[in-house]
């Protein structure tokens, strides 16, 4: 699971990224076993060639010297780091790989992003380490897996069988406490699905009433 500043980094470098006119994701899957990059960027440069950027991810000295495969494939390519952590690894990172420093915002009003970017140490270009035609696939593989998401969501629950929420309710219930006061999400839609039928009964009860006095109109009227 991510951390919250794994995400903050994560949405301030997309937005970074867009800034320069480069088309961004997160978590590609590269090509001939090259890993899972956590952010890649392409953007096109003079003469209708793509460049390529990849980013790491690290918040902490353990993330940044883990076994985890580096998917360093880009013609630039970068460790993103809390400054905390930047001071303490900066030796350790490859004279070839860049390094930008996220910076968190203090707390306040109308900040459309949590923090922003410092480049602490410029990437050498290197050659692309993969076919680029490949590349291009995985990336826009990616971003139909985002639209995908994204229509899943402006669905709704319409996407899923009774079932399938029923089975994950069933599984939330015995932990989850998200209203306060000892009531679960469980018993709160439980609780939402009896008084939804409570006012739909109302409504039909009500409705009865009303063609009921118009039926008994309509006899007086008769007499």
């Amino acid at each position: 699971m991510k951390t919250s500043l794994t995400i903050q980094m994560e949405e301030a470098l997309y937005y970074y990224c867009r800034e320069n006119g480069d088309i961004v994701i997160e978590e590609v899957n590269m090509p001939e076993d090259h890993g899972i990059v956590d952010t890649l960027s392409c953007r096109l440069i003079s003469e209708n060639q793509f460049e390529w950027r990849c980013y790491e991810l690290k918040i902490s000295k353990a993330d940044f010297h883990s076994k985890a495969k580096l998917s360093f494939v880009g013609h630039y390519n970068y460790f993103v780091l809390p400054e905390a952590l930047y001071e303490k690894v900066k030796d350790d990172i490859p004279g070839h790989i860049g390094a930008m420093v996220y910076h968190s915002y203090l707390p306040a009003e109308n900040l459309t992003l949590p923090g922003y970017f410092t480049i602490e140490k410029k990437p050498q270009k290197q050659k692309l380490l993969v076919n680029e035609q490949t590349l291009l696939f995985r990336l826009i593989g990616a971003q139909a897996r985002e639209v995908g998401k994204a229509k899943q969501t402006a669905r709704g629950l319409r996407v899923f069988s009774t079932d399938q929420l029923y089975k994950e309710l069933k599984k939330r219930q015995p932990d989850y406490d998200l209203f306060g006061g000892g009531v679960n999400f469980y018993d709160r839609f439980v609780e939402d699905i009896q008084n939804q039928a409570i006012e739909a009964l109302k409504s039909e009860l009500e409705a009865t009433r009303e063609a009921y006095f118009e039926l008994e109109q309509r006899f007086l009227e008769g007499d």
